[in-house]
C-alpha cells in the first residue's frame, strides 16, 4: 500500500511538471521558431496562454508558459508580431490557469 501511495505521489508531481512550457521571447524574427500575435479577443485565439510564475512548472504544450531570460533555457522561442497575418499562431493571455489550452489544436505542433 505504501508503494502505491508513493507511486501516485510521484505521478502527481510528474503531471504537475508536465503542465507548462519554457518560452524565450526573441528580439529578432529570424531567431524565433514561432511568430506569435496577441489578440484581445479570446475567440480569435489559437491558444489561450497563462503566464506561470515558476520555471519548475515548465514542460508540455498546453498554454502554460514560463518566460525565461536565456534562450538556452527555453523549450521554444517566439517572436511577437504586430500583424495577425504575419503570425504562426494567435494567442490570448488569461489570468486564470484553468482556461489555458489550445482552441485550434491543428496548430499545436508549432509549439512542440
Amino acid at each position: 500500500m505504501k508503494k502505491l501511495l508513493v507511486f501516485f505521489a510521484l505521478l502527481l508531481l510528474w503531471a504537475g511538471a508536465a503542465s507548462a512550457q519554457a518560452v524565450y521571447s526573441c528580439s529578432s524574427k529570424s531567431d524565433a521558431k514561432v511568430k506569435v500575435y496577441v489578440t484581445s479577443t479570446k475567440s480569435e485565439a489559437d491558444l489561450v496562454v497563462y503566464k506561470c510564475s515558476s520555471k519548475s512548472e515548465a514542460s508540455g504544450n498546453n498554454g502554460l508558459w514560463y518566460f525565461v531570460s536565456s534562450k538556452s533555457d527555453a523549450k521554444t522561442t517566439v517572436y511577437f508580431v504586430s500583424s495577425k497575418s504575419d503570425s504562426d499562431i494567435v494567442i490570448y493571455y488569461t489570468s486564470t490557469k484553468s482556461e489555458a489550452g489550445w482552441q485550434n489544436r491543428s496548430k499545436s505542433y508549432k509549439m512542440e
